[in-house]
């Protein structure tokens, strides 16, 4: 009977494997911030240089960090990360794409 008083930690959402990070943790802090930069700047038509770079880098960078994420914490971020970088990518290449005005 005394695993019936472990608690179980694998039904958490936030459950941590009790080890450092560092790597996978700034990957999700750099990922949300550039999901959050590209999808405010998409609001303004004129920021679509701003909007679509910092999406495209949120996209890879967040793509990576899914690659290498050991934990559910790290996941979901990375997943809220992404989704707020490809809103924002998909609105600045609508509003005129990673070079629009700077070639031809």
């Amino acid at each position: 009977m005394a695993q019936a008083m472990r608690p179980n930690t694998g039904v958490s959402i936030i459950a941590t494997d009790g080890k450092p990070h560092p790597l996978q943790d700034t990957l999700v802090v750099v990922t949300l911030v550039l999901g959050l930069t590209a999808a405010i700047s998409s609001i303004w038509s004129d920021l679509h240089l701003l909007s679509s770079w910092a999406g495209l880098a949120g996209i890879l960078l967040g793509g990576y960090g899914q690659y290498i994420s050991e934990t559910t914490r790290e996941r979901f971020g990375l997943i809220l990360g992404l989704g707020a970088s490809a809103f924002g990518f998909f609105i600045g290449m609508a509003h005129g794409g990673l070079f629009g005005g700077l070639i031809g």
